[in-house]
């Protein structure tokens, strides 16, 4: 479904915790991360998409959080001709979004990145509001900093005494919160009585 220039109706969800850290996710197979997206539906509005997406991506459902704010408009990107299906070149242009700004208000053990048969990511953690945009894929950096601008002004301070903590979790297999790079433990060989 695309509009009448080209680019296809689009959600991104910026997810906080109680530290105002945001949600940030590793692409699967790749060295790149991203906040979950995702198309609108024909007969979706926006809102109902971001909860499907939220769900098939990250695995959290609208009990999990409560909407915080919302872009006022549509902010497009343009995808460069050599990531874009040589069937759809020359109609496709690139994408409108509509970003949300949730606040958790379930439990990190809530996120499960194996909710599809096609997990969008491998990994996950909480980085600090201004996430690296040098880690974003190049073409979508421009409308990350608008809807992380835009969306600032619903900030909160945290409570006191709270304070951050980062590691990187991955797909239900990191359950010792080790931060990332650190090895796992090899598994116990079975002895020989």
């Amino acid at each position: 479904m695309l509009d009448r220039e080209g680019f296809r109706p689009n959600v991104g969800i910026i997810l906080l915790n109680t530290h105002n850290e945001v949600w940030w996710g590793k692409r699967v197979r790749e060295h790149s991360w991203q906040f979950p997206q995702g198309g609108i539906k024909f007969g979706e509005t926006p809102e109902q998409a971001m909860f499907r997406e939220l769900e098939e991506e990250v695995g959290l459902k609208a009990e999990h959080v409560k909407i915080i704010g919302r872009t006022r408009d549509w902010l497009r990107y343009e995808v460069p001709d050599r990531f874009i299906k040589r069937e759809i070149r020359g109609h496709y242009r690139g994408q409108k979004q509509i970003w949300f700004l949730l606040r958790m208000v379930g439990r990190d053990c809530d996120i499960n990145l194996r909710g599809t048969d096609h997990p969008e990511f491998d990994a996950w953690r909480w980085h600090d509001y201004w996430v690296p945009l040098d880690v974003v894929i190049e073409f979508k950096r421009e409308v990350y900093q608008k809807a992380l601008q835009e969306l600032s002004r619903f900030l909160t301070r945290p409570p006191h005494g709270n304070t951050p903590r980062h590691g990187a979790r991955y797909l239900r297999q990191n359950h010792a919160g080790r931060p990332a790079g650190e090895p796992q433990p090899q598994e116990a060989k079975p002895k020989n009585e």
